[in-house]
């Protein structure tokens, strides 16, 4: 059962302030890091075309106010810096818009009872046993990951789930990680993920969804030990639904039956049509609005307590979904500043070419140390990939084990990287802090690291 609140006070440290933190440092970056830029095909970096570009430090760069255009390279001051938030906000607005939608349509099934009702009934069934649950809920979703590249898409989920978690009488972020562990399970191995796999792979002259049978080995490799260490975590609570806690197997009534039919019913529609008609941030939005006002009108909440219950649970999302902004704003500092290229030639420079196993290891570090910088998988794979490619093959690298490097890299990273607006909006949703979930899930960050480099060098060995 969860504990009684205390008067302790909040030692915890708001995100927000992690945030800014970050954003400061990528701005301290830009005075002692050299500029520097790679030359671009569209956005595929031109290998070997890494140039210095002069900048030049003085009292104007600590008080300036306007952007640098063209190719200069200035470094940012504090007003740029602050600038960059609402710069962020604005590039990551798809994405804030979508999270503030999706905590109004909870909002409308919260206060209907749809979302309590249909836990019951789904505990009731399975005699409130959370380790069935985990298993056969991280099987499926993470198969929606690894298969079709599903992630953004299950923000509808994890609402679900920590209400889920509430009931069993655990920490929301038990419910949080059952979604998010299985994403990142999936996009570790990405089997026939196409997001990653249409950039990296045809860049490194193979065929796309080439490998997919060694690629499952190591999804299940990655799932197998992220459900047992949610598990683990589970039977550390000590917990026993099964005896403490009384489950409802009476049926739903039909208002209920009727709105969680239709939910379940637009997320299946959710993954065909965006992988169909490949959905963006303003589609999604469209689509979660429309759902918002079916669901408005088959609650029987009328038109006003409706909306009320839609603002309410965007509220609760609100101030997290901000945190999207901020960090985009640091993507936005390192662009401006021009020192992001030049991250990625040093990451790129400590890659050895004498030994392959050496190699494939300094690949996959470089990877996870650039995913702080550019948290997006295609953007990663456009920027790397022409890099590492030649470097693979000067150190007897095979291309699918340097395509793996760069999928394990992004993935594992991505599961606690406060940069990355695809966390930040799974969180918001959670209503979970990231300092709390970086503690939760530090253990599993350091296994999964482990065990990439053993795939990695097994990879190697068998010349995959």
């Amino acid at each position: 059962m969860s504990k009684p609140e205390t008067n302790r006070p909040n030692t915890v440290t708001n995100p927000i302030i992690i945030l800014l933190g970050i954003l400061l440092l990528a701005t301290a970056m830009t005075y002692f890091i050299q500029s520097g830029s790679y030359e671009r095909d569209g956005r595929i970096v031109v290998p070997n075309s890494y140039e210095v570009i002069d900048k030049e430090i003085n009292l104007e760069s600590f008080i300036r106010t306007s952007k640098v255009s063209g190719a200069e390279a200035q470094p940012i001051s504090i007003a740029q810096a602050v600038m960059a938030i609402p710069e962020g906000l604005e590039r990551g607005s798809g994405l804030i818009f979508m999270v503030l939608i999706i905590g109004g349509l909870f909002g409308i099934l919260q206060k209907a009872g749809a979302i309590d009702a249909g836990l019951e009934r789904l505990l009731g069934v399975v005699k409130g046993n959370i380790y069935v649950l985990i298993i056969v809920l991280m099987t499926v979703l993470s198969a929606g990951s690894t298969f079709l590249g599903l992630a953004s898409e299950y923000l509808l989920i994890i609402p679900l789930m920590v209400a889920m978690a509430d009931r069993l009488g655990m920490p929301r972020i038990i419910g949080f990680a059952i979604v998010c562990i299985s994403v990142k399970a999936g996009y570790l191995a990405s089997v026939t993920n196409p997001l990653p796999l249409t950039i990296a792979q045809p860049l490194l002259g193979l065929q796309i969804f080439s490998g997919a049978s060694v690629r499952f080995i190591f999804y299940l490799a990655f799932l197998v030990v992220g459900i047992l260490f949610l598990i683990a975590m589970v039977k550390k609570l000590g917990i026993s639904t099964k005896e403490d806690i009384q489950f409802s197997s009476h049926k739903l009534s039909k208002r209920n039956t009727l709105l969680l039919s239709t939910l379940v019913l637009s997320i299946a529609f959710l993954v065909y049509a965006s992988n169909q008609w490949h959905w963006k941030h303003h589609a999604l939005s469209a689509y979660y609005i429309a759902i918002s006002i079916l669901l408005a009108i088959m609650s029987g909440l009328g038109a006003s307590n409706a909306a009320d219950a839609f603002v309410d649970g965007m509220k609760k999302v609100l101030l997290a979904s901000f945190l999207i902004g901020v960090a985009t704003a640091v993507a936005v500092v390192l662009e401006q500043g021009k020192i992001l290229d030049t991250v990625v030639y040093g990451l790129m420079s400590v890659v050895g070419e004498g030994n392959a196993y050496l190699s494939v290891v300094g690949m996959f570090f470089s990877q996870l140390m650039l995913d702080f910088l550019i948290p997006s998988t295609s953007g990663q794979a456009a920027v790397s990939m022409p890099i590492l490619g030649p470097i693979g093959q000067l150190s007897g690298v095979p291309p699918q084990t340097t395509v793996m490097a760069f999928l394990f890299g992004n993935g594992i990273t991505n599961m606690l990287t406060p940069t990355s607006g695809t966390l930040l909006a799974y969180l918001a949703t959670a209503r979970v802090s990231w300092s709390e979930w970086a503690k939760f899930v530090l253990p599993l960050w350091a296994i999964y690291i482990a065990l990439a480099m053993i795939l990695l060098s097994f990879s190697v060995y068998f010349q995959f």
